[in-house]
């Protein structure tokens, strides 16, 4: 049997939408367009739409992004451990990314994801990322 091809959604792709900036219907149609059981998120991705959410006092969108992202839309929410910081920093070191998108990095090799955003930083790595677009295109 095939292996699912999984999504890591970074941050910037979730803020996009709920903020509702330039690309907010580009990843309208990335989301509607991927099955929810493919797409995953990071804790630290999580964690930190929740501090912006909550500084912007949009706290309650928050919440209902949480209920329709995991409780409800069955979003796998994912995490690295304490091992997996040595990894973590050499990532750092090796592409030039900052904690946040080497966190996101760890995840999705750690997953086998394909990485979804819209930070240029991940085009200087092995792994790459792709657009929003790009898989709203193939689906």
């Amino acid at each position: 049997m095939a292996r699912r091809l999984m999504y890591l959604v970074d941050t910037n792709v979730w803020l996009e939408r709920l903020l509702d900036q330039e690309q907010s219907e580009t990843v309208g149609a990335f989301l509607n367009s991927t099955d929810p059981g493919d797409l995953i998120v990071s804790d630290f991705a999580l964690h930190s739409v929740g501090i912006i959410m909550c500084r912007l006092a949009r706290a309650e969108d928050f919440v209902r992004f949480v209920a329709d992202v995991f409780i409800e839309g069955g979003v796998a929410l994912v995490r690295l451990d304490a091992a997996d910081m040595v990894r973590l920093v050499s990532v750092m070191q090796s592409f030039g990314l900052d904690f946040d998108d080497a966190y996101q990095y760890v995840a999705a090799e750690k997953m086998g994801a394909t990485i979804v955003s819209l930070d240029s930083d991940f085009d200087r790595t092995e792994r790459g990322k792709v657009g929003p677009e790009e898989v709203a295109l193939k689906g």
